[in-house]
């Protein structure tokens, strides 16, 4: 256990300040604010810790594993998902703001082919003479939009987990410049993973796992369009995104690895540590810094049941990211913690081991200083829609400014 606790340690502080890996969003773990090294129960330990692997097909069988306390059972995991993320109002009310933009701009060119000044001299004017407008373009200046979407193919049972996962992401804003307001985009990246690990166990209470990972970065570089070239918009992005499909296009690839730990000191209690893409090669010309976490499980005995309506009831805490030093990071960045309770609300007892008809995950947290929340609906053990809203960090420090993501996923599966 100390040989493979300096391996994480010395692994992880070889690649110091370096860029962020490929970062998968998994929905249960964010709504309990990312607080999920020491829980990792089911195919979320592909992601978070690959020695979580070894609690599957144990789970649940007090008989056998008492050291493992009392959970819901949960052999297999086989999911096909696909979530979005977008702030839909606010883009309505921001797109509304540029056309309005677009209009007075319309409006300032033909008054300046009327007069001697420019048609940014007319515009400067015509926005002095609304004030309203210049409120508008305050409150939006500069507001980053995140828009995500992801897709992924899981599979997991006892000590083996596999998954090919793409995630992608754009940041469109308004910036009321000095003289022109124009729209950009700030971000837009896809990152396409495939991964695959194991689990072993040492003992009946302390498991190690590793995995390794392919994955495919693509970078588009910043847009930006003002309003004197508004109804160009549609090509630059356009052409934005044929260079983002070349994601398909594997000439680089970065290739990494996992490792991680999990002990159960109690039954309530489960203690995990994982180093997370520690990357051989660099990832879309950037040199990876592995994010290194430590945390802690806590799932009271007398709040779980193992019957056909089964329940589980999760606290966890984690000091994520330990190493970075990136961004002025505080203590209070790396934080994370949250609780979750999952309740079976029908079934049928005893058939097909207690068929669950229905299931509802209720979850909530901190992830940084910033609070998350989210809830889960399963039916018949092959649908599941699940939804989860976190904050990020897009500033220097903790607590500067956030952004809020809302995110929606539905998986197929048993």
């Amino acid at each position: 256990m100390k040989a493979l606790s300096h391996l994480l340690i010395f692994a992880c502080a070889a690649c110091c300040f370096a860029a962020q890996g490929p970062k998968h969003k998994s929905l249960r773990a964010l709504a309990m604010g990312n607080a999920h090294v020491a829980i990792v129960d089911d195919k979320e330990a592909i992601y978070y810790n690959y020695a979580g692997l070894n609690q599957m097909g144990r789970l649940g069988n007090y008989e056998k594993f008492p050291e493992t306390g009392y959970y819901p059972a949960n052999s297999v995991d086989v999911r096909l998902n696909a979530g979005f993320a977008g702030p839909f109002f606010e883009a309505r009310r921001i797109y509304n703001l540029i056309d309005d933009l677009d209009d007075m701009y319309d409006d300032a060119e033909r008054d300046a082919k009327k007069s001697s000044m420019s048609a940014e001299r007319a515009f400067a004017d015509s926005l002095a003479k609304h004030p309203e407008m210049t409120k508008r373009i305050n409150k939006y200046d500069h507001m980053l939009l995140n828009i995500i979407a992801k897709a992924d193919l899981e599979v997991a049972f006892h000590n083996f987990g596999a998954a090919v996962w793409v995630d992608g992401n754009v940041a469109p804003y308004v910036d009321g410049g000095i003289v022109i307001p124009y729209f950009g985009v700030d971000t837009f990246y896809v990152d396409a993973v495939a991964q695959m690990g194991g689990a072993y166990g040492i003992t009946d209470n302390f498991a190690v796992g590793a995995g390794l990972k392919v994955a495919k970065r693509q970078r588009v570089d910043m847009v930006r369009i003002d309003v004197s070239n508004f109804n160009s918009m549609k090509d630059t992005l356009e052409d934005r995104l044929k260079d983002a499909a070349d994601v398909a296009e594997f000439s680089e690839l970065g290739i990494g690895m996992d490792v991680g730990m999990l002990y159960q000191a109690t039954r309530e209690i489960r203690l995990g540590a994982s180093c997370n893409n520690i990357f051989f090669t660099e990832l879309a010309d950037e040199r990876i810094m592995p994010n290194l976490t430590l945390g802690m499980a806590y799932s009271p005995r007398y709040l779980n049941r193992n019957s056909a309506f089964s329940r589980k009831v999760n606290f966890a805490i984690d000091y994520e990211n330990a190493i970075a030093h990136s961004r002025n990071y505080k203590t209070l960045s790396h934080v994370n913690f949250g609780m979750e309770i999952e309740q079976v609300l029908l079934a049928f007892p005893g058939y097909n081991d207690n068929l669950r008809l229905l299931k509802l995950r209720l979850s909530g947290g901190f992830r940084g200083g910033y609070p998350s929340a989210g809830v889960a609906v399963e039916a018949l053990r092959f649908i599941e829609v699940e939804f989860a809203t976190w904050g990020e960090e897009r500033g220097y420090y903790t607590g500067q400014d956030e952004s809020r993501v809302y995110m929606v996923q539905a998986s197929v599966g048993f």
